[in-house]
């Protein structure tokens, strides 16, 4: 059988696919650290008020911004482990901040939170998934770990256990200052 350019193109990014999701389903996407600490987009977004949010406003705490849907099964199943992770590490210098692309807002958002008892994230909506764009995002979830200073230090795709204590200590290993320090010397060089 002889395979077309279209199949063969396709065959292989099944076969990239099934290896960037092999093992843990996440893909780490900011393998090299010097690569890590990087300016954001300023983003805008509504708060479940309807009041103007931006990314700006977090500025003086590090934020995991988690890129989801409620249309997206590993958005929904990873939102517990959000939840909890709020719990364990939210305070004046941390936040989870769940960013809904979802069209329909809070209408979609709102009655998804309360079906799995989500209590400790707020509400945050991108009706016209600006940060898709402003981001480079490729797929839902996808999660960005931002410094209190607004930089990126890492970036994850795909669904992940966020208050398993492997992933708590990674968060904290890219949140403590000597880490940083070292990656923005590095990137300098």
């Amino acid at each position: 059988m002889r395979m077309t350019r279209s199949r063969l193109w396709f065959v292989l990014i099944v076969v990239c696919l099934a290896l960037a999701g092999a093992g843990t389903g996440t893909l780490l996407l900011n393998a090299d650290p010097s690569d890590a600490a990087r300016p954001m987009t300023d983003l805008t977004f509504e708060d479940s008020e309807g009041n103007s949010v931006s990314l700006a406003d977090f500025r003086g705490q590090a934020v995991l911004l988690n890129i989801w849907a409620t249309w997206c099964p590993p958005c929904r199943e990873e939102m517990p482990s959000l939840d909890r992770l709020q719990v364990e590490l939210g305070g004046s210098d941390f936040k989870v901040v769940a960013l809904s692309i979802d069209r329909s807002g809070l209408d979609a958002v709102r009655p998804f939170f309360a079906e799995i008892d989500i209590q400790n994230l707020d509400i945050y909506l991108d009706r016209p998934a600006a940060s898709m764009t402003a981001f480079g995002v490729r797929g839902l979830p996808t999660t960005l770990l931002i410094d209190s200073d607004g930089r990126e230090l890492q970036r994850w795709a795909g669904p992940k256990e966020w208050d398993s204590p492997e992933v708590i200590a990674d968060i904290r290993g890219y949140l403590e200052p000597t880490t940083t320090s070292s990656r923005l010397d590095a990137a300098s060089q």
